[in-house]
C-alpha cells in the first residue's frame, strides 16, 4: 500500500475491471457501461475498489460508486445524492447518500446519468463531518463565476486533502480564488504553475472544473489541470503520453499522465517545456 502513486492507481484500475468481469452475466454489462460513463464524466477523479466495490473520488472525497447487491441488479450510489433532489434516486443510510438500481443495461439512460455526474463534481459530501453528528453537503452553484472582491467573498472551504472548493466557472477569477485558498506551501506551487502557463501560452483559456483549475486553448480543448492532495499537488496532462519526456505518473486513461509536485520539488524549466508541448496538441473536450 505504500508504493508509488502511479502503481497504486494502476492496481486500482485492474481491480475495478476484475470486479466487473466477476459479476453475473446480467450485471457485468451494467457495471461496464456505468464505469465507462463515470470515467468519461470524471476524468480527474481517482478510483479503486473500496469496501468491496468500485468507488470514484474527487480529491479524497468519495462521490460515486456501484455495487451488486444480493438481490441482483447494480446499485449506483452517489455519496451526496440526496442533495440532487431527484425522485429517481432512493435515499440510503443516515447521511446524504442516494442510489438508483439498474436491473438491465437498457435501463441506463445517458442524459440523467450524465446530469447526476455533473452535479457530483460540485456538490461534494463533507466526509470529514462524519466525525461529528452528520455529513453535510457543500453545494457550489453551477456555472457561477466567483466574485473577485475579497472583502465580500465568503471563506473558501477546503475539501478532503486540503483541496479548495470553488464553484464551476470560466475565466481567471475563479482560478485565482482557487490558488489563493490553496493551503501552505501549495499556494506558492499554484502561483508558479499559473505563471508558467500564462508565460508559455499567451491568451490561455482558464476555468475551474471539478474543483480544479483547468487550462486550455480556445477551440482545442483543455491540456492541463492541477489539484491539491494532502502531501502534493497533482498536475494532469490530458495528452501526456505525447509529451517528451513523458511525465512519470500513470493514469487509467490511455493518454493522460500525471506529475506529483511536493514541497520544493517544481522543476520550472521542465514544466514549461511540457506546457508548451501540451498546448500545441489537440486538447481534451468533455
Amino acid at each position: 500500500m505504500k508504493g508509488k502513486k502511479s502503481s497504486k492507481k494502476a492496481r486500482s484500475t485492474v481491480s475495478i475491471a476484475a470486479y466487473d468481469a466477476a459479476q453475473p452475466a446480467r450485471e457485468a454489462p451494467i457495471c461496464r457501461r456505468l464505469r465507462a460513463e463515470i470515467e468519461r464524466a470524471l476524468p480527474g477523479a481517482t478510483s479503486k475498489v473500496w469496501h468491496g466495490a468500485p468507488v470514484w473520488f474527487v480529491g479524497d472525497t468519495p462521490v460515486v460508486g456501484y455495487s451488486v447487491p444480493a438481490r441482483g441488479g447494480v446499485a449506483l450510489l452517489f455519496w451526496n445524492g440526496q442533495a440532487f433532489r431527484d425522485p429517481a434516486m432512493k435515499p440510503v443510510g443516515k447521511f446524504k447518500a442516494a442510489q438508483v438500481l439498474f436491473e438491465d443495461s437498457s435501463e441506463i439512460k445517458v442524459a440523467p446519468l450524465r446530469r447526476w455526474l455533473e452535479k457530483a463534481e460540485t456538490q461534494l459530501w463533507d466526509i470529514s463531518s462524519v466525525r461529528g453528528e452528520r455529513g453535510r453537503a457543500r453545494n457550489a452553484p453551477l456555472a457561477k463565476k466567483v466574485e473577485p472582491a475579497a472583502s465580500e467573498a465568503r471563506p473558501v472551504k477546503l475539501l478532503a486533502g486540503g483541496n479548495p472548493q470553488i464553484a464551476k466557472a470560466d475565466g481567471d477569477a475563479p482560478v485565482q480564488a482557487y490558488i489563493a485558498a490553496m493551503p501552505g506551501w501549495k499556494r506558492d506551487v499554484g502561483r508558479r504553475l499559473d505563471a508558467l502557463v500564462v508565460r508559455a501560452v499567451p491568451g490561455v483559456r482558464k476555468a475551474v472544473r471539478w474543483n480544479s483549475p483547468f487550462y486550455g486553448v480556445e477551440g482545442q480543448g483543455w491540456f492541463l489541470n492541477f489539484h491539491c492532495f494532502t502531501k502534493y499537488v497533482k498536475v494532469a496532462f490530458f495528452r501526456g503520453t505525447s509529451l517528451r519526456p513523458v511525465p512519470p505518473g500513470h493514469s487509467k486513461h490511455a493518454e493522460v499522465r500525471y506529475l506529483d509536485i511536493h514541497e520544493d520539488d517544481l522543476d520550472e524549466a521542465q514544466m514549461e517545456a511540457w506546457i508548451r508541448q501540451a498546448a500545441a496538441l489537440p486538447g481534451w473536450v468533455p
